[in-house]
């Protein structure tokens, strides 16, 4: 019977030599973020120790599955309008996570076939999964930058950026619940201003944050599950979100729960309280 190191071997074996690395490099005996996202969307590409972390989070807050759900189904709805109404062609996705289908890409494509895309993540795991990130229209591209969100330099400085973008036009900078997943000390607000300064005139950001306004003893309960896991964790209030769009103007209905922001029947019966999260999509003038 193949173990889950097997697994994760013969996946590494299809990447690439150069994006190989040991399985250890997972640490699959420590909980990452990413695959406990993972567990909660009901995928696969999880381990004992994410499953086990995930359920302790469910036991204190049983609706972070609902959350998990309506945050992508926030990216969903926010990368249709942008392909669709907004009429962006470049997407740069940070803190991308393990694929799941419909991935980013898929969604711009389907309605603007010569959509380009940048997947960026500085996770093992993505990494073995890159190549469902890499598919493409033909009219379109999509690339993968190996890269820590904590430098945005390089990112903005990659091949990958330089090639597949027209820095020159309009650009989303999609970080979709990542950002509760930086402290304070690792100066979110900064990171993000470095990479919107670098955005031209006409571009978006497209975020989601995690938070405790709507059920904060469920919600900051989940949360003190996560560092106790080694997973370093930081809701913010709406005050605290609205501060990485300054400079932005919101496409309407604003910095709302993501429940909210142009609903499409998929959320009816559900309460603020049971999503913790906050979304927006907004313009740079």
């Amino acid at each position: 019977m193949a173990t889950a190191e097997d697994e994760v071997s013969s996946a590494a074996r299809d990447v690439p030599a150069a994006q190989r690395f040991i399985a250890a490099d997972l640490k699959m005996d420590i909980p990452h973020s990413a695959r406990v996202y993972d567990y909660f969307l009901g995928g696969k590409d999880n381990f004992p120790a994410d499953r086990a972390a995930a359920e302790q989070i469910i036991s204190v807050f049983p609706d972070v599955q609902n959350t998990t759900q309506q945050n992508r189904a926030f990216m969903l709805r926010a990368t249709r309008y942008l392909a669709r109404e907004a009429g962006v062609r470049q997407f740069l996705d940070i803190g991308t996570g393990i694929p799941t289908s419909p991935n980013l890409h898929e969604v711009a494509q389907e309605l603007a076939p010569d959509s380009r895309v940048v997947y960026v993540d500085n996770d093992p795991i993505v990494l073995v999964h890159a190549r469902a990130l890499l598919t493409s229209s033909p009219e379109g591209r999509t690339a993968y930058v190996d890269a820590d969100f904590h430098d945005p330099a390089r990112i903005l400085a990659s091949a990958e950026v330089r090639d597949t973008f027209d820095l020159t036009q309009p650009i989303v900078l999609s970080l979709i619940g990542m950002l509760h997943f930086i402290p304070d000390e690792g100066d979110p607000h900064g990171l993000v201003r470095t990479l919107t300064d670098a955005l031209p005139s006409g571009s978006f950001l497209s975020l989601t944050h995690g938070t405790a306004d709507f059920a904060p003893a469920e919600a900051e309960s989940a949360a003190e599950i996560y560092r106790q896991q080694g997973i370093p964790t930081r809701l913010r209030s709406r005050d605290e979100v609205l501060r990485f769009f300054e400079g932005f103007e919101f496409v309407d209905p604003g910095l709302v729960n993501v429940l909210r922001w142009r609903a499409d029947g998929t959320t009816d019966g559900l309460a603020d309280a049971q999503v913790g999260t906050y979304g927006a999509v907004a313009r740079k003038p």
